[in-house]
């Protein structure tokens, strides 16, 4: 009898609202997106993983050692490898098998091709090795683990936690041994309006010193006021200490902790303004943390880059879309996306416009998914 085949889905993800706000103890609101990681997985009889993916060369890993390793810091493996540690780490027995990978997940363009990939490696190695009761969040959890302690990547929770859940969630980050998120139910395209996700042709996957700077920052500035994150502290003592943390950390550390507390009341804002159904208000601080991620938290250009194709990005979104929508730096910057809500009824003429400078399918209107992580076997 032929072996059963496991059919694993995860979602790419996109940030609706908090920008570099979940490292520091914030809020966001985050949901999964209809572009995917799909695996077909079958088991093997020993302890090898091998991953085919489409468009890149096949790879294996043994399982009979779960350590990170020095030498697959920053590779697929080093993913596989921490996730197999951390089912393990929760009474799974380990087992080999082959996974067929494809993706349509835009990889280094902000929709967060690396925690699909992730969450896919979970669910399967979850209803492979009868991992039992995870709920979601925890698969979250473990998958910021490997990315951070295996694959070597500083990250928040917002990423995986979104492609896990589904939906739209508004999440707080506060606690980091008890993250929660309530789901918000809104419909963008019912209130008259496109979620566009525009690749600005820059590999943000490159960047990862300029990425992790962001969070390294904020949180040397909190822990000259005694605290890990920024998070544990009011505004208010933030800015009344502003001379000597200039005199210590330099202008750009204090312009991002600034924009921290900015962006959390326009994330509370924004989720206010869903739940109502105000979708102009919605708009309005968008454009407002949009701003806010340009000028403070300078996450939009590499510094001194005569290139600067995201930047470039928003200023022709403004040029098409006007006042009619919004748009703003998508996920962790410096390159990869922009977000754009637009009217529906002017979606395609603006896909038209900037896929004419940025190239054929850069600009990708996507809707939400509302079930998140999954598998099922064929």
């Amino acid at each position: 009898m032929a072996e059963r085949e496991l059919l694993v889905r995860s979602p790419g993800r996109t940030e609706l609202a908090g920008n570099h706000t979940d490292h520091e103890g914030g809020h966001v609101i985050a949901s999964a997106v209809d572009r995917y990681v799909k695996a077909h997985v079958t088991p093997r009889e020993d302890l090898v993983v091998r991953i085919e993916s489409e468009g890149y060369r096949p790879f294996e890993v043994s399982l009979e050692s779960l350590e990170p390793r020095e030498d697959e810091r920053g590779t697929t493996m080093s993913l596989v490898r921490g996730m197999a540690a951390q089912m393990v780490a929760r009474g799974a027995v380990p087992q080999g098998f082959d996974a067929l990978v494809t993706s349509t997940v835009l990889s280094g363009g902000g929709l967060s091709s690396s925690a699909a990939f992730e969450l896919m490696l979970c669910e399967a190695m979850r209803a492979l090795w009868g991992a039992g009761d995870i709920s979601k969040m925890e698969m979250a959890q473990m998958a910021q683990a490997v990315e951070r302690d295996w694959f070597g990547k500083p990250c928040g929770l917002m990423d995986q936690a979104a492609c896990a859940l589904g939906g739209i969630q508004h999440m707080d980050f506060s606690d980091d041994d008890d993250p929660r998120a309530a789901l918000i139910d809104f419909d963008f395209a019912a209130a008259g309006y496109a979620i566009c996700i525009v690749a600005v042709g820059a590999d943000h996957a490159a960047l990862t010193g300029e990425y992790a700077a962001v969070p390294a920052e904020m949180q040397a500035v909190a822990a000259q006021l005694g605290a890990a994150r920024l998070g544990e502290l009011r505004e208010q003592d933030v800015l009344a200490a502003l001379p000597a943390l200039r005199e210590r950390l330099g202008d750009r550390p204090v312009l991002r902790a600034l924009h921290f507390f900015r962006e959390e009341r326009l994330v509370e804002g924004r989720a206010a303004a869903l739940r109502a159904g105000d979708v102009a208000r919605f708009l309005e601080l968008t454009r407002l943390s949009g701003a806010s991620s340009a000028m403070y938290l300078q996450n939009v250009s590499v510094a001194g880059a005569a290139d600067q194709p995201t930047m470039l990005a928003l200023a022709l979104a403004d040029e098409l879309m006007g006042e009619r929508g919004a748009c703003r730096v998508h996920g962790g910057g410096f390159g990869g996306t922009i977000q754009c809500f637009v009217p529906l009824e002017d979606a395609r003429d603006f896909a038209a416009g900037m896929d004419a400078v940025l190239g054929d399918g850069a600009c990708m209107i996507c809707s939400i998914d509302h079930e998140g992580v999954c598998s099922e076997w064929l």
